[in-house]
């Protein structure tokens, strides 16, 4: 069996590499949003429905990118209480 110091020390690492993750979900985040206003001054004026789609689909990415973001706050939130409790 593990250690408390080797639990601490894997618990640790598995947080940096959700840090990771989240600088990458930022990222995309930042991304969607400069395609979202691309897309806008492309398509200015446009009354298509696809164009509204489109905004509608970035929009529901960028909303499931931060319940990602959210869940992975959870996630280091409790990582961090479990390893506290040891």
């Amino acid at each position: 069996m593990a250690s408390v110091a080797e639990v601490k020390a894997a618990v640790d690492a598995a947080l940096q590499q959700v840090s990771e993750g989240q600088q990458a979900i930022q990222a995309a985040r930042e991304k969607l949003g400069e395609a979202q206003q691309s897309l806008a001054a492309a398509l200015d004026g446009s009354g298509n429905d696809a164009v509204s789609t489109a905004h509608a689909s970035l929009s529901q990415a960028d909303q499931s990118l931060e319940d990602c973001l959210s869940a992975t706050l959870q996630a280091i939130d409790q990582a961090q209480t479990y390893t506290a409790q040891l």
